[in-house]
């Protein structure tokens, strides 16, 4: 018989029943697996000589965390040794699973009440971007958060934008507030003039469609500004305001 070489890593199938992620999920339920384990079924294969226990361990040191996998792109995925991007895909598609679970549960919706809410909710992911994102976040009667779609990647200025795409989801998933975010890369969050310009289309296209833009808020690393605190591309009877009122809440 052939001798195993030191670094042989035997195929899942080869594995006591009861260390296999599928089995174990199956007789102690998921909440006993660790990240990787579960990570291991959603990638179902390994593959190079790795199996799919050690690929999902590998992937997770190489994230540093389950909270940094959430913010992962299929680019950044599609970089890590053994992750082609049939495999990025279906983790991307767990992760979004996941956490459109989590935002139907009203006890776990964060509720939006000012501008710092606001901040706080999107500055972890969006402010260091290396490009300019436009997301919008769709609210309730409640203003808790149903939902935060990005709408546009690359240069956010009005002459692209278009109004429209920036009301679909609203209309579409029949929330009656929204409010528009987006980020500097270059640090600074002073709204320029296509920032105000495209914040008034969207407030008066709102309007027609009995959709409230509640603000328009603007994260980089030197801070936020609220448009609608400023008075910018909101009509004078809705600027100034700094708490959102939120009936109920």
């Amino acid at each position: 018989m052939r001798e195993q070489s030191a670094d042989y890593t035997p195929m899942i199938r080869d594995m006591p029943a009861d260390e296999r992620p599928r089995e174990r999920l199956r007789n102690r339920g998921p909440e006993a697996l660790n990240n990787a384990e579960l990570l291991a079924i959603l990638l179902r294969t390994g593959g190079n000589g790795e199996n799919v226990l050690g690929l999902a361990q590998r992937v997770m040191s190489q994230v540093e965390s389950v909270g940094a996998l959430g913010r992962v792109t299929l680019a950044d995925l599609c970089g890590l040794k053994g992750i082609g991007e049939a495999k990025a895909t279906q983790i991307l598609a767990g992760i979004e699973l996941g956490r459109r679970i989590v935002s139907a549960l009203p006890e776990s919706r964060p509720v939006i009440r000012c501008s710092d809410d606001i901040d706080r909710l999107v500055r972890a992911d969006l402010v260091d971007q290396e490009q300019e994102q436009l997301r919008v976040v769709l609210l309730n009667t409640r203003h808790q958060v149903m939902g935060i779609r990005t709408v546009y990647v690359g240069s956010v200025h009005s002459a692209v934008v278009r109004v429209s795409e920036l009301l679909r989801d609203a209309v579409r998933e029949n929330c009656p507030n929204i409010i528009l975010v987006h980020n500097h890369p270059s640090g600074d969050p002073s709204p320029s003039p296509d920032d105000i310009a495209m914040t008034r289309h969207v407030f008066e296209a709102g309007k027609l469609l009995n959709i409230d833009v509640l603000d328009h808020v603007v994260v980089a690393r030197g801070g936020y500004v609220s448009l609608k605190e400023r008075g910018l591309g909101f009509s004078e009877a809705a600027t100034g305001q700094r708490m959102i009122a939120a009936s109920g809440v």
